[in-house]
């Protein structure tokens, strides 16, 4: 997988950080991101297999972005770089 390959989706679903989200998806699968408003109407005990089947690589609330940001894991300015770059290290995905 390519860089370009992937989008960071930011979600809130509140205004504390622990409700707000941050997903690197790959647009091969979601070309235009996470459908959010169809994805609510999931089962809630499928919605990690919905997740996933809609092309979500990896997903941290805003408590753990800034945790791997204190950490030196991500970079605040480059943030969707710097997860793609934490996906290809954890062995998430594998670059072409």
């Amino acid at each position: 997988m390519k860089f370009k390959d992937t989008t960071l989706q930011h979600i809130e679903f509140g205004n504390e950080p622990v409700d707000q989200y941050y997903c690197l998806v790959d647009k091969r699968i979601s070309p235009n991101g996470l459908e959010i408003n169809k994805m609510k109407l999931t089962d809630p005990r499928n919605i990690d297999q919905e997740f996933r089947n809609h092309g979500m690589l990896m997903m941290f609330t805003g408590d753990e972005i800034e945790s791997l940001m204190n950490r030196g894991d991500l970079d605040r300015e480059n943030l969707h770089e710097s997860l793609y770059n934490l996906a290809l290290q954890e062995g998430v995905i594998k670059e072409d």
